[in-house]
């Protein structure tokens, strides 16, 4: 699977491509980051980053985009830029007929580290270790779009072994991230059987 992922911003949007096998080994194809001065007109910052975004899709190919969701944040100029940045990450997706995926930042965390309030420095270590990078991307928006992507393979790729070994098998291929993210995702499972057959 080929996923292009995009950590949307105004002034550094990152965009990483990424390729996982079905065992969730993955390989950076590519990771840059778009940018755009503030003192450009609106218009043309949105230009500037859905050309860049045009042109990486045209080249790669990717299978699906994803994107980190927008959330809330007390700076409303900062929610904007992501919102409108993300408006066209989603046309561009379209207008190609790629699947988009949306996720939040602590889904992110969590398939990369195994821990959904992790910081940015273990996430960027985590992403330079899947890819076997000897440093993380710069800047941090580089990293992210790469966690971004590696994050939707591994919870839209099977397991290894249908999910049956333990976690951190080596017959999985697994790393702890993947097993604990796969852990959590049965347990989510197993909890909601019986709320529902309540209703």
């Amino acid at each position: 699977m080929r996923v292009l992922g995009i950590d949307p911003g105004l002034t550094r949007c990152g965009v990483g491509v990424v390729d996982v096998r079905p065992d969730r080994k993955a390989a950076l194809v590519e990771v840059t980051v778009i940018r755009t001065p503030a003192d450009m007109p609106l218009e043309q910052r949105l230009l500037a980053v859905g050309t860049g975004i045009d042109e990486l899709l045209d080249a790669h190919r990717p299978d699906v985009v994803a994107i980190e969701r927008v959330f809330a944040q007390h700076n409303l100029r900062t929610v904007m830029g992501v919102a409108q940045v993300s408006g066209v990450a989603l046309h561009a997706a379209a207008r190609r007929g790629l699947r988009v995926a949306l996720h939040t930042p602590s889904e992110v965390k969590a398939a990369i580290t195994g821990y959904g309030s992790a910081d940015k420095k273990q996430v960027q270590a985590m992403v330079a270790r899947i890819l076997g990078l000897a440093e993380a991307p710069k800047p941090a928006d580089a990293a992210d779009a790469l966690a971004i992507a590696i994050c939707h393979a591994w919870r839209g790729a099977p397991a290894a072994d249908g999910g049956a070994a333990g976690a951190g098998s080596p017959a999985t291929g697994q790393t702890p991230a993947q097993a604990a993210w796969l852990a959590a995702e049965r347990s989510a499972r197993t909890s909601a059987v019986p709320r529902r057959l309540a209703r």
